[in-house]
C-alpha cells in the first residue's frame, strides 16, 4: 500500500473534514431521487403478499383456485409444501399474487381459502421460564464473585428491561423485477447491492453477471435489509412466469410483523460496591426473545470489560414473533440500558453524584477511559450539568420533576472490503465508481470529498457513481462498516489515478512524477507552483483516452496504513421533565459527545449523530411492538398505534465531534451505529433522577412512570 496514500495532515486539507452539504440533498427534497417505490416500467404488474392470520398454527388446507380465476390476477405464488406447514408467527408468508391493479392484487389474497389447525402460542417473553438453557460467561471465579457481595458495603439491585420495537423502515422491503432480453433487472431497496443478486440465481434461473441491481437512493434499513427475503424470490418467480415487470414492496401491517424486529431484553441485576464507590463485583441474569431467532447476549456488563469478578447468566426465550434482525448496533442499546441504569443506581446506593461514580470508579473500568474522561467533562458543560444535576429525586416543589441522566457507548467501525474505480477524463472531468449504498450515510458526499482532496478539486468536479452492481463490488451497509471501506478504496484509486496522471504530465513540466503535485485546480511542482498548469490541461495530456485506477480496502492493510480504524466511543447526558401525576416525559436537552476517528463528512457525521440521537428518544420513549397475550398476533403493525417520536418531541440537540490529532490519526471509523446507544440509558436515569424512582422497563411510557412512582411509594 503505497505510503503517499496516507490521509494528508490536517492543516493541508481542502475539503477533508470540512461543512460539504451532501450532493444528494437537491435530489431528495427536489423529488427526483427516486426510490424502489417509485419506479414504474411498462406493461407493470402489482404483487401483494399473503400472510398468516395465526400465530402459531399449521395449515390444514390451501386453496387459490378462486383468486386464479380472478380477471387481472395474471401468477400465484405458492409457499413450498404448504399444505401441512408450520406456522411460527403472524403475516409469515404463504403466498404472493400479481395482477394488472394493487386493488386486484389485494382482493385476491382475501380470495385464497386457507385452513388451519391452531396451536397455543408462547407469548411472554418477559419471564425467563420459556427459555432453553442457560449460558454462563464469569471473569474470574463465581467463589471470587459471591466473597465481593459478602465483603460489599452495599448492594445494588434491580430489574431493567426493553420491549421489541421494528424497524420502521420509511420504505419498506421489497424489489421491480423486470426481465427483458434475457437479464433480470431488480431496482431494489438494499443494504447489499453489490450482492444481493446472490440469493436470486435459482429462481431467475441465470447467472449472477446478468443479474443487475440498481438501488440508487433507499428509504432506511437500519441492519433489515441485507438479503433479498422470500419476498424478493417470490417477486422474481412471478416476473419469470408472467414475462412481466412485478413491483413487490410489503405493506406496512405485513413489514411490521416479518421484516424484522430488536429483540426485547430484561435482566436482574446486582453491583458490589464499597461506601466509596468502587465497584467489587458484578451479578446479572438476563433474558429476551427474537422471535423465533433466537435471543443472543447484550454486552453486559456493557463497555466495563475490565470489571472483575463477574457472572453473567442468559436465557433464551423462543416466542410466536417475526424473527429478529440486524438493528442499528444490534444488542448495544439493550446492553447499554441494563448496565447504565444499573451503575446509575448504584451511584443513588451510596448517594454519590453520578458524573462523579463514572469519571472516578466506572471509565477506568472500560477500554475507552482516555477518551471518556475528556468526553464526559464536555458533555456536563454542554447541558450545564453543575447547575441542574441533584442526587436521586427532584425535590422542587409541584408535580413537574427535572432530572439528568448519564450514558457511555462504544462500537467497532472498522471498515469493510470494498472496491473503488477513479477515472480521469480528458476533458478534466472525474468519476469514482462503487458498487456501495447510501444506507443515510452520505455515501455519495463522501466519495466525492475523498477524491476531490486526492485531486486538489472541489467536491462538485466529482461525479459518484454508486447503487449498481455493475460498478466495483463493495461490502453491505453493516456494521457502521461502509464509510471507513469506500473511503479507504476510493483513496487509493484516486492517489493511483493521479500519480498515474503525474506521469504522463512530469516530462512537459521537465520533473519527475513525485516531484507533482495536484493542488487548487493545478498541477504543479512542489514548492514551485510557477511550474505547472491547470487541471484542464494536464488531463489534455491524456489525449483521447481516459485514465482509470481501482482502489482496494483490504481491511487491515488499510488499517495498517492508518487510513480505517476501530474503536469509537462517546458519552450522552440527557435533560428530562417528569410529570408525577400523568407520568408523561419531556426531554428538554439532550447532548452528545462523539469520537469517530477522522472525519471525511463534518457534515454528514453530525447528521449521523443527530440521526441517532432522534431514533434513540423515539425508542426511549415511545417505540413497542404490542402482542396479543393470547394468540400472539401483533396489535399494532402500522404507524398510527406504533408511536414514533415527531420533530417536536426530541428536545434540544446538541453534539459535539471529538477531533484532533490524537483522534485523525487512527484513520476513519464508522458512525452510523454508535450515537444510537445510548439515548435509552440517558432518558431512563434521567428520569430515575427526576422523580426519585427507576421505571424499570423501556419504552417509558407515561403508564409505566406512573405504576413505578406507586410502587415506589412517591404517588400520594
Amino acid at each position: 500500500m503505497p505510503e503517499a496514500a496516507a490521509w494528508p495532515p490536517q492543516d493541508e486539507r481542502s475539503v477533508l473534514g470540512k461543512k460539504i452539504p451532501r450532493l444528494d440533498g437537491p435530489d431528495k427534497v427536489t423529488g427526483r431521487a427516486k426510490y424502489a417505490f417509485d419506479i414504474n416500467r411498462p406493461d407493470m404488474l402489482y404483487a401483494k403478499v399473503l400472510g398468516a392470520k395465526h400465530a402459531a398454527a399449521t395449515v390444514t388446507e390451501f386453496d387459490p383456485s378462486e383468486a386464479e380465476a380472478m380477471e387481472g390476477v395474471e401468477a400465484i405464488w405458492v409457499q413450498p409444501d404448504i399444505d401441512g406447514k408450520t406456522i411460527h408467527y403472524s403475516g409469515q408468508v404463504l403466498a404472493a399474487v400479481a395482477a394488472v391493479t394493487e386493488e386486484i392484487a389485494e382482493e385476491a389474497l382475501h380470495r385464497i381459502h386457507v385452513a388451519y389447525e391452531l396451536r397455543d402460542p408462547v407469548t411472554d417473553d418477559t419471564t425467563p421460564e420459556h427459555g432453553g438453557n442457560v449460558d454462563e460467561d464469569v471473569r474470574g471465579s463465581i467463589e471470587d464473585v459471591e466473597q465481593a457481595f459478602e465483603d460489599a458495603d452495599v448492594v445494588s439491585s434491580g430489574h431493567y428491561g426493553c420491549a421489541t420495537i421494528t424497524h420502521c423502515c420509511l420504505e419498506p422491503h421489497g424489489h421491480v423485477a423486470e426481465f427483458r432480453d434475457g437479464d433480470l433487472h431488480i431496482w431494489a431497496s438494499t443494504q447489499n447491492v453489490s450482492r444481493y443478486g446472490q440469493g436470486l440465481t435459482d429462481t431467475a434461473e441465470l447467472p449472477q453477471d446478468r443479474i443487475h441491481v440498481i438501488c440508487e437512493h433507499m428509504g432506511g434499513g437500519f441492519g433489515s435489509k441485507l438479503g433479498d427475503d422470500i419476498w424478493g424470490r417470490a417477486a422474481v418467480h412471478l416476473a419469470k412466469v408472467t414475462g412481466k415487470p412485478v413491483k413487490l414492496l410489503l405493506d406496512r401491517d405485513l413489514e411490521q410483523q416479518i421484516a424484522g424486529s430488536r429483540p426485547s431484553s430484561h435482566a436482574d441485576v446486582e453491583i458490589a460496591l464499597n461506601n466509596d464507590g468502587e465497584i467489587l463485583a458484578w451479578r446479572s441474569h438476563d433474558w429476551g426473545s427474537g422471535g423465533q431467532g433466537g435471543y443472543n447476549r447484550p454486552h453486559l456488563p456493557y463497555t466495563l470489560s475490565n470489571l472483575s469478578p463477574a457472572v453473567m447468566r442468559t436465557q433464551r426465550v423462543a416466542t410466536n414473533r417475526g424473527s429478529a434482525r440486524a438493528w442499528r448496533a444490534p444488542l448495544h442499546p439493550n446492553g447499554c440500558l441494563i448496565t447504565m441504569a444499573a451503575l446509575e443506581d448504584a451511584a443513588a446506593a451510596i448517594g454519590m453524584d453520578a458524573l462523579e461514580f463514572f469519571l472516578n470508579h466506572v471509565v477506568d473500568l472500560t477500554n475507552n477511559a482516555e477518551a471518556y474522561r475528556e468526553e464526559l467533562p464536555i458533555a456536563a458543560e454542554m447541558i450545564s450539568y453543575q447547575d441542574k444535576a441533584h442526587l436521586r429525586g427532584d425535590e422542587t416543589p409541584g408535580p413537574v420533576k427535572r432530572g439528568l441522566g448519564i450514558a457511555l457507548h462504544q462500537w467497532g467501525g472498522m471498515g469493510h472490503n470494498s472496491n473503488a474505480d477513479v477515472t480521469i477524463h480528458p476533458d478534466g472531468s472525474v468519476e469514482v465508481a462503487c458498487g456501495t449504498q447510501d444506507l443515510g450515510t452520505g455515501s455519495r458526499t463522501v466519495l466525492a470529498i475523498v477524491v476531490g482532496e486526492t485531486l486538489g478539486l472541489p467536491v462538485d468536479r466529482v461525479h459518484p457513481k454508486i447503487g449498481r452492481n455493475a460498478y466495483p463490488i463493495s461490502g453491505a451497509s453493516g456494521g457502521s462498516t461502509t464509510i471507513g471501506g469506500i473511503s479507504a478504496a476510493s483513496r487509493l484509486a484516486a492517489v493511483a489515478a493521479r500519480d498515474a496522471l503525474f506521469e504522463r504530465v512530469a516530462p512537459e513540466l521537465g520533473v519527475e512524477p513525485g516531484e507533482l503535485e495536484a493542488r487548487d485546480g493545478r498541477v504543479q511542482e512542489q514548492g514551485n507552483p510557477e511550474n505547472g498548469m491547470s487541471w484542464e490541461e494536464a488531463c489534455g495530456v491524456l489525449g483521447v483516452d481516459s485514465l482509470t485506477e481501482r482502489g482496494e480496502c483490504v481491511p487491515p492493510q488499510a488499517a495498517q496504513a492508518g487510513l480505517i480504524s476501530a474503536g469509537a466511543a462517546g458519552c450522552q447526558i440527557a435533560d428530562v421533565s417528569v410529570d408525577v401525576e400523568t407520568g408523561v416525559v419531556k426531554l428538554n436537552e439532550f447532548v452528545c459527545v462523539q469520537d469517530c476517528g477522522l472525519i471525511v463528512s463534518m457534515e454528514t457525521a453530525r447528521s449521523q449523530v443527530f440521526g441517532g440521537m432522534i431514533m434513540g428518544v423515539s425508542y426511549a420513549l415511545y417505540e413497542e411492538a404490542i402482542y396479543d397475550p393470547v394468540n400472539g398476533v401483533m396489535l399494532n403493525p402500522d404507524l398510527e398505534f406504533y408511536r414514533l417520536a415527531s420533530m417536536a418531541e426530541v428536545g434540544d440537540l446538541k453534539v459535539h465531534m471529538m477531533t484532533g490529532p490524537r483522534y485523525d490519526e487512527r484513520g476513519v471509523i464508522g458512525l452510523g451505529e454508535p450515537p444510537v446507544i445510548g439515548p435509552g440509558a440517558a432518558i431512563s436515569n434521567a428520569i430515575a433522577n427526576a422523580c426519585g424512582v427507576r421505571v424499570g422497563m423501556m419504552p417509558m411510557t407515561p403508564d409505566r412512570v406512573i405504576q413505578a412512582l406507586a410502587e415506589g411509594g412517591k404517588l400520594a
